[in-house]
């Protein structure tokens, strides 16, 4: 089972012990915790995720920013998460993200470089949020293919390392005197017209397979009960 908090690409937060227990054994285990309505509700949260599209943002100074990116991206289910910290350590502010941050998979990377290759290897088209003259307008991108939406810097944008790396850049148009918006403005516009698209095109954002969903609703049960850990620990 995966992490809540993946550093670099590998499980940390969890625990040993919590990647041993089948999905099947968490799911039993914790079903006779949770309530009938929590059950109901993490069903249709699982129902409607996706990692098709993943949200990167890289260098972001303000933690109130990161944090209302995060908080946007779990509400249109994309699962996914990754920070690019440079050499800042990674933060986020409970206030804004309203606990959102406990329901995503969040990737920390040190570096740029790192990331991407990691997304490539994956499949993921990268595509930067950047005013260049070969920017396409956002919402020709298809965003039912891998795609992964890097949102940069609140003064300076995307690096030029990403920029090096990056398969494409959009932008979002503006018909107003200023060019481009507040990052968490940019992101909440991206990440919306994303989830339109899928919805339009496939009917539903949605797209975790049957066994991707049971893993996932077994990491939510984890992640919704108190000493998750320690009930499992003795139920097996």
């Amino acid at each position: 089972m995966a992490s809540l908090l993946k550093n670099g690409g590998t499980p940390d937060q969890l625990g040993t012990r919590a990647r041993d227990w089948s999905p099947d054994d968490v799911i039993r285990v914790l079903g006779d915790v949770l309530s009938a309505e929590r059950k109901r509700r993490i069903e249709r949260v699982v129902r409607d995720r996706t990692r098709t599209v993943t949200t990167v943002v890289e260098g972001i100074v303000n933690t109130g920013n990161v944090s209302a990116v995060m908080r946007t991206a779990e509400a249109f289910g994309f699962q996914s998460f990754h920070v690019i910290t440079g050499n800042n350590p990674y933060k986020y502010s409970e206030r804004t993200t309203q606990g959102a941050q406990k329901w995503l998979d969040v990737f920390v990377w040190k570096s740029a470089s790192e990331c991407v290759q990691n997304l490539k290897t994956a499949g993921y088209e990268i595509v930067v949020t950047h005013i260049d003259a070969c920017a396409e307008p956002l919402h020709t991108l298809d965003f039912t293919q891998k795609t992964a939406l890097v949102f940069g810097n609140e003064l300076s944008g995307v690096s030029e390392e990403m920029l090096s790396m990056a398969h494409r850049s959009v932008v979002i148009p503006s018909t107003g005197f200023v060019r481009s918006f507040n990052i968490s403005v940019a992101a909440a516009i991206a990440l919306h017209t994303a989830a339109r698209d899928r919805v339009r095109k496939l009917g539903r954002s949605g797209d975790l397979s049957p066994e991707e969903q049971e893993i996932l609703t077994a990491e939510f049960y984890i992640r919704a009960v108190a000493h998750a850990e320690d009930i499992l620990e003795k139920a097996l």
